[in-house]
């Protein structure tokens, strides 16, 4: 059995500009503009939400199968994965474009002049689960993250013919999509994931209410950040975990990936809805306590007492079996 983790795969390039770009734009010029500006720095960051997932997932010592679409530069980013556990064997390489790309700079006021190239990532409806299945046994879940919106598209209908069950995790495909993307993406999920906010995107974008959505899906979980998690069944009473506290937050982005894995691990390990919450709170705290969605390392003894503390010792003893690839 498997986890195949599909969606984008991505290096973030980062700069700092200390001063303020409004101080170098003339207003009635803006329809001839040109500048440049001297920045102080420049971060180079592994990215993209299946990596980030499958990164989670090898760190808590499975073997998640990387699905998605990279250029011939993925070649150190590949590396890098494999070392933490991730099988890279079936990722798509572009014979003609670049791994997607995030490149932003920032100023002393928090401006922001980004641009995004998907690049390789335009190729991922080019990928068919079955031969990846083939190779690696059939899958526990597909989870089809936002990527290529064809590709989700072919993704999700392949699972439905093949009896897959898959996550669906459309994330900020949400924002650019219509009903009639949004739809075929949820609909026949055996686990259906968003935020807060995205749950309202839902309905309102595919007409659904609130429980017709639910009679489309198995499990919806909806992450409410600070709040916690709280899981939905037709018919059933909510499970609602608390995030845990006493979090030193530093940057937020890639949090739901870190929770993704931990859920995901979780249920791979045959635990029930409540510790997959607990432990998908618990991983995403790594990652939010730092800068960059990939540096975390985990520490056995640190990890179970920091979950002791946070959900009791039941829940400390329901995952301690489960790491066995931890050190210390």
């Amino acid at each position: 059995m498997s986890l195949l983790i599909a969606g984008s795969v991505a290096t973030d390039h980062l700069m700092s500009f200390p001063g303020k770009f409004s101080d170098s734009l003339v207003v009635d010029q803006l329809h001839k503009i040109s500048v440049s500006f001297l920045v102080d720095d420049l971060e180079v960051r592994r990215g993209g939400c299946a990596a980030n997932i499958c990164f989670g997932l090898g760190n808590l010592g499975l073997r998640p199968v990387l699905v998605g679409a990279v250029g011939q530069d993925f070649a150190d980013y590949r590396s890098w994965l494999e070392r933490h556990g991730v099988d890279c064997d079936s990722v798509h390489v572009s014979e003609t474009r670049h791994t997607a790309r995030f490149v932003c700079t920032n100023d002393s006021s928090m401006a922001q002049i980004a641009s995004f190239y998907p690049g390789a990532m335009s190729e991922a409806r080019e990928i068919e689960l079955k031969p990846i299945a083939d190779r690696v046994g059939a899958p526990d879940f597909v989870l089809i993250g936002p990527d290529d919106p064809e590709g989700m598209l072919r993704h999700t209908d392949e699972c439905r013919q093949r009896g897959y069950r898959f996550v669906a995790d459309p994330s900020q495909q949400l924002a650019f999509g219509d009903g009639e993307l949004i739809r075929p993406l949820i609909d026949g999920a055996h686990i259906l994931i968003s935020n807060e906010y995205e749950s309202s995107l839902i309905t309102s974008k595919t007409g659904w209410s609130h429980d017709e959505v639910l009679e489309r899906v198995d499990i919806w979980v909806i992450t409410l950040g600070a709040d916690g998690v709280r899981i939905e069944q037709k018919g059933q009473e909510p499970i609602v975990v608390a995030a845990v506290p006493e979090v030193t937050a530093v940057e937020p982005t890639g949090v739901g990936d870190a929770f993704r894995a931990g859920f995901l691990a979780a249920l791979t390990w045959g635990l029930d809805l409540r510790s997959a919450a607990q432990l998908g709170c618990l991983l995403a705290v790594y990652v939010v306590e730092q800068v960059g969605t990939q540096e975390y390392t985990l520490g056995r003894a640190h990890f179970l007492a920091r979950c002791e503390a946070a959900y009791g010792a039941e829940a400390a003893a329901g995952i301690a079996p489960h790491l066995q690839t931890f050190f210390d």
